[in-house]
């Protein structure tokens, strides 16, 4: 057992660091999203709570949080076939509502992670 627990110590923090180093595939770079948000129309969605989209977000940005998301489907403001570039806090609801849209059919949605990745 004290083995295990000397081996699993490392292992989190190496895990940790190639995750943070290494985005999951889907995820894209701020230059990227600029260039899809400016020059081809994609929808910017922040899936943040209202109160953290009022406390500051990204100009242009459409609000609709990560929890009602998948009830808010049949009213989604983008074409399926329209790019959609999802950010929230850290990373961690973005990736969840980039898997949601994906799976709804919107194959063209990509996960920005954390607001502050949106870079001017």
């Amino acid at each position: 057992m004290a083995k295990l627990q000397r081996f699993l110590g490392p292992a989190v923090v190496v895990g940790a660091l190639l995750f943070f180093f290494f985005r999951p595939s889907g995820s894209i770079s701020s230059e990227q999203a600029h260039a899809l948000v400016e020059k081809q129309g994609a929808l910017l969605l922040d899936v943040r709570t209202p109160e953290e989209f009022a406390a500051g977000h990204v100009e242009g940005a459409t609000n609709i949080p990560v929890q009602e998301l998948e009830s808010k489907l049949a009213a989604f403001p983008a074409k399926k076939d329209q790019h959609v570039v999802v950010y929230c806090r850290s990373g961690a609801r973005s990736a969840r509502a980039t898997e949601i849209l994906k799976t709804a059919g919107y194959a063209n949605a990509v996960d920005l992670g954390g607001i502050s990745n949106w870079k001017n």
